[in-house]
């Protein structure tokens, strides 16, 4: 007997938007809303959050919270590093082979 999953729903940043500007302008709490529309409360709530951070609702943020742009720069970065990584270790392992012919080869002559 298996359990039926619900499909996963996706939602346009403008959709995000609206929702939450409609928290935050009326006031209403995330369960409310989400209850009213049929979402999820835990991802309005993290929406939100995200939200308020971004607009620097929070004065200053604690360690760890950051804007959008910020998440944006920080994958980007990880990339570009993943990307560094990966050619450096591709141009190691031509060397060590391109070193390895330029060697004598041991042993009896």
């Amino acid at each position: 007997m298996s359990i039926p999953t619900r499909a996963r729903r996706r939602f346009t940043a403008q959709q995000k938007a609206e929702v939450v500007e409609l928290c935050l302008q009326k006031g209403l709490s995330c369960n409310v809303v989400a209850g009213r529309l049929g979402l999820p409360s835990s991802s309005l709530a993290c929406w939100v959050r995200q939200a308020r951070i971004d607009r620097g609702d929070f004065g200053r943020p604690e360690q760890g919270q950051l804007t959008s742009d910020e998440r944006a720069e920080l994958a980007r970065l990880r990339k570009e590093s993943r990307e560094l990584r990966r050619e450096k270790d591709f141009f190691r392992l031509a060397a060590t082979h391109f070193a390895k012919e330029q060697l004598p080869p041991r042993g009896f002559v």
